[in-house]
């Protein structure tokens, strides 16, 4: 087992317990899956812009990116339905647990002016939501091989009913949030 599923268990199950008064361990919220989405308007235009993208994603992830396709045809964007659009990866369990402690160790503090992620991403439900404007702050990315520098959505999906559950459990795994 991941050491940061380690300490969930042993050290952020209890807490949580104590801090919000549950009566079974089972109340205790969760992380259910992390989400990485990259949605590439360009690749109307552009085609082989999402071979890169999913490689790059599939890097960052260490799981395949699936393509996402467009849903309806938009004539405004020059958008036909069925066209490549972006890709997204659903990380569960143990490659779950990797990339939360990869994003909260390496890649954040790698950020230009960091101070911290914004408290009100949550979507009142306990998920929290946000975008990484440039994916070369992952270490599987090398600078030299990209031809642009990209950005995607991160959403972390919880089994919390409320944000405030959701922020304590985000808390306690060591996302930096803003004071």
């Amino acid at each position: 087992m991941g050491a940061l599923k380690n300490f969930y268990n042993e050290k952020c199950v209890p807490s949580l317990k104590e801090e919000f008064g549950y009566s079974n361990i089972m109340q205790v919220p969760k992380i259910k899956k992390i989400v990485l989405n990259m949605g590439l308007g360009e690749a109307v235009q552009n085609p082989k812009i999402i071979e890169g993208a999913v490689e790059e994603l599939s890097k960052i992830a260490g799981q395949r990116a699936v393509i996402t396709r467009a849903k309806k045809s938009i004539a405004g964007f020059k958008l036909r339905e069925g066209v490549a659009i972006g890709c997204c990866v659903t990380l569960r369990e143990e490659r779950m647990f990797n990339f939360l402690s990869k994003l909260v160790n390496i890649a954040l503090p790698r950020v230009r002016d960091f101070r911290g992620l914004s408290p009100k991403w949550f979507d009142g439900r306990g998920n929290y939501s946000m975008g990484i404007k440039e994916h070369i702050i992952f270490p599987e990315i090398d600078y030299d091989k990209i031809d642009r520098v990209k950005g995607f959505n991160i959403t972390i999906v919880t089994s919390a009913q409320t944000d405030q559950e959701g922020r304590s459990l985000l808390k306690y795994l060591g996302m930096p949030f803003k004071k």
